[in-house]
């Protein structure tokens, strides 16, 4: 056996220790280009959704549409949506997050663009379910990639970048309005945008894989070589905790959208308020969010998602209480607020517990079944508050928002009840 001198084995250390630098410095950069690559998909997800409302009356005169036709759209969207985020599990046992992603970015692009090639209106709602399926899947793709791989606060902060890119979307659709004179414009940009967006993704698979690759060595060292399998869509159906998990997404959609949609008509129609005031403590409620995630982000270093959980929906409903209180306007403008500020960080929060809730191998199936709940808790709970406030009073939405709240804090109790249980047995 030679052994090397002391002068040889110091080459060779520094020789090792300038490699793992190398390595770990490779690996960093890595890192943080995807981490850049997921915020912007997800700036790039909420950009559609504010194109929509300022591009109708112009796309519905072009096409000589009613106004309810938009409703055509939207359900056309959502059944994409929803379909694409329910099967979001399977799709990336199938196709891998980044395969997944580019797919999607592709399809989302393609119906964008397509808006401004059709001749006939009719045409508009095929490309929409397309669409919702493009942006059902990068939701829920993205969301269980990051629950997977990062923390709470990189979870808050994803969020947050989709409340930029809602933000963003109508002066995209304003301006290209304003320079071109066609709604056509915006759509143009925001679909080039996806395409190549779904290029990138493309282009960057192996990053995403060796992150996927490092994941599991690591799995396998803290489990002693023993990694715990993803199992089956139908397991997954049968999964208690699952079921409670989507009804805590069902109902908080619901209480976020209802307060959202029904807060200026119930200050202007039953409490006079002026329409000015009004409009500017609604728009309050939306911008909190934006911030609210932002520093929910910071927050999260020290407390658990279930303590943000619970807090917010405590003080959501503090919030709540207040808007019931029709006696003096600044305490139900202030309960606006505050629902807004409180329930922020609780979606975010939400997605990053979910393997806490439900168990690892079940996660990447129950995520995508909580983005599909999210769409249908969104469209069905307001709805029901419009239904009560057209054969009841308007009065009544605050009351049956006190009474989600209230459902949303048990749900979530028994959840964690179920896994203390479990855990000590």
């Amino acid at each position: 056996m030679i052994i090397p001198k002391n002068n040889e084995r110091d080459d060779y250390y520094f020789m090792e220790k300038r490699l793992r630098t190398n390595f770990n410095s490779q690996r960093k950069k890595s890192n943080i280009g995807l981490i850049l690559l997921i915020y912007i998909a997800f700036i790039s997800l909420g950009l559609p959704d504010g194109l929509l409302g300022v591009a109708w009356p112009d796309m519905r005169s072009s096409f000589g549409l009613p106004l309810d036709a938009l409703g055509i759209i939207t359900i056309a969207f959502t059944s994409g949506y929803l379909i694409s985020s329910f099967f979001n599990g399977v799709l990336i046992k199938k196709m891998g997050v980044a395969g997944l992603l580019a797919t999607s970015c592709f399809a989302t692009g393609l119906a964008l663009v397509g808006y401004t090639l059709v001749p006939v209106w009719w045409l508009l709602p095929i490309l929409a379910v397309l669409a919702g399926l493009g942006a059902g899947a990068i939701d829920a793709g993205l969301n269980t990639y990051v629950e997977e791989n990062y923390g709470e606060s990189l979870m808050q902060w994803l969020h947050a970048s989709f409340g930029i890119g809602v933000t963003l979307g109508p002066i995209i659709m304003s301006t290209g309005l304003s320079l071109t004179g066609t709604w056509r414009t915006g759509y143009i940009v925001v679909g080039v945008a996806q395409l190549l967006l779904a290029a990138t993704f493309l282009l960057t698979i192996s990053m995403w894989e060796k992150q996927e690759r490092n994941k599991e060595s690591k799995s396998k060292r803290k489990s002693g070589n023993k990694m715990s399998s993803k199992v089956s869509l139908t397991q997954t159906l049968k999964h208690l905790p699952a079921w409670l998990s989507i009804g805590l997404f069902f109902i908080y959609t619901g209480i976020e959208l209802s307060v959202g949609h029904w807060s200026y008509t119930l200050f202007t129609e039953s409490r006079c308020i002026s329409p000015e005031l009004a409009g500017l403590w609604v728009g309050g409620y939306w911008g909190s969010f934006t911030v609210g995630r932002i520093l929910a982000g910071f927050l999260s270093f020290r407390i658990k998602s279930k303590k943000l959980v619970e807090l917010g929906g405590l003080l959501a409903l503090g919030g709540s209480l207040l808007l019931c209180l029709n006696i003096e306007h600044w305490f139900y403008l202030l309960g606006i607020v505050l629902i807004g500020i409180a329930i922020a960080p609780i979606f975010p929060a939400l997605v990053s517990s979910t393997s806490d809730r439900v168990g690892k191998e079940h996660t990447s199936n129950t995520i995508g079944m909580q983005i599909a709940a999210a769409g249908l808790g969104g469209a069905l709970l307001p709805g029901l508050a419009g239904v009560l406030a057209q054969n009841i009073s308007l009065e009544v939405i605050p009351i049956f928002i006190v009474c989600l709240f209230l459902m949303f804090l048990l749900l979530h109790r028994v959840i964690l009840y179920i896994k203390m249980s479990t855990t000590n047995n």
